[in-house]
C-alpha cells in the first residue's frame, strides 16, 4: 500500500472523528426534540438508509448468518443495546448542557477499554498501561470527590461504549461495518416504533410541530450516523492501528471545544484539574502503544459509533 494511499486513509480518519466531534453542535440544533425522540429517528433513518444502500448494492446475502448463528445474533442485539444505551445517554447529556462531562467519557473509553481488556479478556497489560489505568483511576476519584458526587455520565458513556467494543470484537470478524450497522438498528428499530408511539400519544413528538427544516435534521440522523464510520471504514483500510488510535482523541477534544466555547458550558478549576490527569493516563497510554508500533494493524470497523 502506498504512501498516498495512506495518506488519504488519514484524511479519511480525521474528517470521521472531526464530524463525531462536532455532533454536540447537530443534537443541540435539534431542540425542542428530547433524547427518546432523536434516539428513535436516528435508529430508524440510519436503517432506512443503510437498507437502500444495501438494496443498490444487492448486497443481502450476509443476513443469513444472523439465522444461521444464533450466538452471532445474540452478540448483534447485545451490540445493539449497548449503543443504545451510549447513544442515549450522550444525546441527553447535550441536550442539559453536560456536553464537557460527555466529554470527559469519550476521553475515559481508552484508558475503560484496556481495564476490561484485562478484567473480561485476561489480557496481560504491560507496565506503562498499568500506569496509564492507574492515573485514570485517580482521575475518577478526583473528579468524584471534587464535585462531590460520580461522574456518572462519563463512566456510564465510557462503560458503555467500552462493552460495545468487547462484544464488537467478536462480530467484527462476521460482519463489515454497513452489515453490523444494519443489524444493530434492524434488532432497535421495533422499540424506536414503539417509543415514536407512546411519545406521540403523549404529545412529546417535534418531527411535524416545529417547521420544515427541524424534521429535516432528524431525517438527517441517519447521514449523520452513517457517514463518519464509513469514512472510518476507509480510513482503517489505510492507516496503522497506531494511527487510528491517535486519531480517536480528536473526538472529545472537539466535543469539549463545543461545549465551553459554542455552547457556553462552564468549566470549574477543579474539572479542568481532573481532565489534565485524564490526559496525563492519555499520554502514558499514547507513548506506550507508539513505542510497541505494530507492523500493520486493523481496528474493528464497526466499533467506532460514538
Amino acid at each position: 500500500m502506498g504512501h498516498d494511499d495512506e495518506r488519504r486513509g488519514a484524511a479519511y480518519g480525521l474528517l470521521a472523528y472531526a464530524i463525531w466531534g462536532i455532533f454536540p453542535l447537530y443534537f443541540a440544533a435539534l431542540k425542542p426534540a428530547g433524547a427518546w425522540e432523536i434516539l428513535s429517528h436516528r435508529i430508524l433513518w440510519t436503517l432506512l438508509l443503510c437498507a437502500l444502500v444495501l438494496l443498490v448494492r444487492r448486497d443481502l446475502a450476509w443476513a443469513r448468518q444472523l439465522w444461521q448463528r444464533p450466538r452471532l445474533g445474540l452478540a448483534v442485539t447485545a451490540a445493539a443495546l449497548l449503543i443504545a444505551v451510549n447513544w442515549v445517554i450522550y444525546v441527553a447529556s447535550v441536550l442539559n448542557g453536560k456536553t464537557t462531562e460527555a466529554a470527559l467519557g469519550y476521553f475515559l473509553n481508552p484508558i475503560v477499554t484496556v481495564a476490561l481488556g484485562v478484567v473480561v479478556l485476561r489480557e496481560r497489560l504491560r507496565p506503562l498501561q498499568w500506569v496509564a489505568v492507574a492515573i485514570g483511576a485517580v482521575a475518577g476519584i478526583y473528579l468524584s470527590i471534587a464535585a462531590g458526587s460520580v461522574p456518572v455520565i462519563a463512566i456510564s458513556l465510557a462503560m458503555s461504549f467500552g462493552l460495545y467494543g468487547l462484544v464488537k470484537k467478536k462480530v467484527g470478524a462476521s460482519l463489515e461495518a454497513m452489515h453490523s450497522l444494519t443489524a444493530e438498528t434492524a434488532v432497535l428499530a421495533p422499540v424506536a416504533v414503539v417509543m415514536l408511539v407512546v411519545l406521540t400519544g403523549r404529545g412529546d413528538t417535534t418531527f411535524t410541530t416545529d417547521g420544515g427544516w427541524h424534521t429535516a435534521l432528524l431525517v438527517a440522523a441517519g447521514v449523520a450516523t452513517a457517514t463518519p464510520l464509513l469514512l472510518f471504514a476507509a480510513a482503517a483500510r489505510r492507516v496503522p492501528l497506531v494511527t487510528i488510535g491517535l486519531l480517536q482523541f480528536i473526538t472529545p477534544v472537539l466535543q469539549l471545544l463545543c461545549g465551553v466555547l459554542l455552547l457556553d458550558e462552564h468549566m470549574s478549576g477543579t474539572r479542568w484539574i481532573g481532565f489534565g490527569i485524564v490526559w496525563i493516563a492519555l499520554a502514558v497510554l499514547s507513548f506506550d502503544s507508539l513505542r510497541n508500533l505494530p507492523r500493520r494493524g486493523r481496528p474493528d470497523t464497526a466499533a467506532a459509533l460514538p
